[in-house]
């Protein structure tokens, strides 16, 4: 799609009437798509401020500003070449190659760029193969995560990106990986390339091989992170950074980590040993936090504690009913054992339980668990059975439960001792996204939260002195933000994330002085209430 060969009008490059227009094609396009139809594609338009910023800094990256040959895999309307048009030279635009896989959008784009000298080829950019060698190449990837993509065509992809690259990619990488390291080979020996994506690439260990190949195979000398509270784009809700890399074996030793503000006037600047990011496996503690002290017989969490995700039901809202509902429906009790209502609901940091063992809470919720048989629960429990007829075709077809042996069984876990909230935001710079709860009842917990489960060295040191529940406990809630954070991930608007290993991770020094032996053997079930 496009011709070759056609005449810039460079009044369309300064005027920023054409940008409106633009925009207002963007609207209309977005609106012929619901909003979970564009995340499915992964389309999520690039503001124009940012687009001008990154092609303004891409520009001024390049060995010289003559002889402009533009690419983008992921044209959509063109904001990075509207940008472009607006900022360089008409005269110093040599080529312009734009790649476009929705027909709708590279039709309407293609229409709309006619007078400009930009081929726009509507196709798979992970299909086809180079037209041409690009001196410039900007991008704003589709955001399509690994499991939106079809099996059959993410093999294809995976495949292809190998084959291209040299680049082993995990099957949890998303689409935005891809696209970057098949990328190069379209790229000119010395170009420049800035790549907008997802900041949790520095962070996930599917993003392991894409850092290798971006120290080890280009030049990487600068990736800019936006503030997560700053969100770039309206409808995604990601943390934002662009990556810049040339075409070459590095000849530089270190790479230079900037944060907040904008690519020319950062919050935060500092360069960082290309050996430092060899080893480090969390590179958005960069630039704002330091290196990583690693002291070889540190404490960690991992020491004393097996942490795992709380238990998935396979439907929240008919395997966790409040016990009041429980008891109107009649349904038998000794099928349900308590659980805590989701994070934002539990609001402090020590649970309570009556004499039974329940959480003392204002909401009472509980969570069917039945290990008996279909047949043995139609044959004795006539108001179970219809109560669980009443899921089985809306719940019991779901993935989850079609995996079990028997689609209501739950998974059997003890009561954690601990417990840690596995989202947040901070409210102030000094406070933690993450909580730590003391779980002094028999309830369980949901995927919402993280269960601290504790070693055999723990357990034995905790019955002989029960009181060390509490110390360990309020110890847990000094670990600082930082310390917490850094070793999480961030995303669009603030919202923290920290996964089973990424906790187990946390250095606990106060540890040491509580005189308990470290033990990396596996956790014991044990009731503490």
């Amino acid at each position: 799609m496009g011709t070759q060969n056609r005449r810039l009008n460079p009044i369309r490059a300064v005027n920023d009437f054409y940008e409106n227009r633009r925009l207002a094609l963007q609207t209309e396009l977005d609106a012929q798509k619901t909003i979970e139809e564009r995340r499915k594609l992964g389309q999520f338009a690039t503001p124009t401020s940012l687009a001008r910023e990154v092609v303004s800094f891409g520009i001024s990256s390049m060995d010289s500003a003559r002889n402009i040959k533009f690419f983008d895999p992921a044209f959509g309307t063109g904001a990075f070449y509207s940008a472009l048009l607006a900022i360089a030279d008409a005269n110093d635009i040599a080529v312009a190659t734009a790649v476009e896989i929705d027909p709708l959008i590279a039709c309407a784009s293609d229409s709309f760029w006619h007078d400009c000298d930009i081929n726009i080829i509507n196709a798979d950019f992970t299909d086809i193969e180079p037209d041409d060698y690009y001196n410039l190449v900007i991008c704003n990837p589709p955001y399509v995560r690994h499991h939106l993509i079809d099996v059959a065509r993410k093999l294809c992809i995976k495949n292809k990106t190998e084959m291209t690259s040299g680049v082993k990619l995990s099957g949890l990488a998303g689409l935005y990986c891809h696209f970057l390291l098949q990328s190069v080979r379209w790229m000119e020996e010395d170009a420049v390339a800035g790549w907008l994506i997802p900041s949790e690439f520095m962070d996930v260990n599917y993003g392991k091989a894409l850092k290798h190949f971006l120290l080890s195979e280009v030049e990487l000398f600068r990736i800019h992170r936006f503030n997560p509270n700053d969100i770039q784009f309206e409808d995604a809700l990601v943390s934002s950074a662009v990556v810049w890399f040339r075409k070459r074996k590095p000849t530089i030793n270190c790479v230079t980590f900037t944060y907040g503000g904008t690519l020319e006037s950062p919050n935060e600047r500092k360069s960082i040993s290309t050996d430092i990011l060899y080893k480090e496996t969390k590179w958005t503690r960069f630039p704002c936090l330091p290196q990583r002290q690693e002291k070889e017989h540190s404490p960690k969490l991992r020491d004393y504690f097996d942490v795992k995700r709380g238990i998935a039901t396979g439907g929240n809202s008919f395997f966790i009913i409040e016990e009041s509902r429980v008891l109107d429906l009649g349904l038998p009790l000794e099928f349900f054992r308590p659980v805590l209502p989701s994070a934002r609901h539990v609001q402090i940091t020590e649970i309570e339980s009556d004499e039974f063992g329940n959480p003392v809470l204002p909401q009472r919720l509980f969570l069917l668990d039945c290990r008996l048989s279909e047949e043995e629960v139609r044959d004795n429990y006539p108001l179970l059975w219809d109560y669980l007829e009443s899921g089985r075709e809306s719940v019991g077809s779901g993935y989850l439960c079609k995996s079990r042996k028997c689609w209501y069984f739950q998974e059997q876990r003890e009561a954690p001792m601990l417990i840690c909230t596995y989202m947040g935001r901070q409210s102030t710079d000094n406070d933690s996204a993450f909580r730590f709860i003391l779980n002094n009842s028999r309830a369980t917990v949901t995927n919402s939260y993280l269960a601290l489960y504790p070693h055999r060295s723990l357990l034995e040191c905790l019955a002989q002195k029960p009181d060390l529940k509490r110390t360990v406990w309020e110890l847990l809630n000094t670990i600082t933000p930082d310390s917490l954070h850094s070793e999480g991930r961030v995303y669009g608007g603030g919202l923290q994330k920290i996964e089973p290993k990424e906790l187990l991770n946390v250095d606990v020094p106060f540890f040491e002085d509580l005189d308990i032996p470290r033990d990396g053997g596996a956790y014991e079930q044990v009731t503490f209430w």
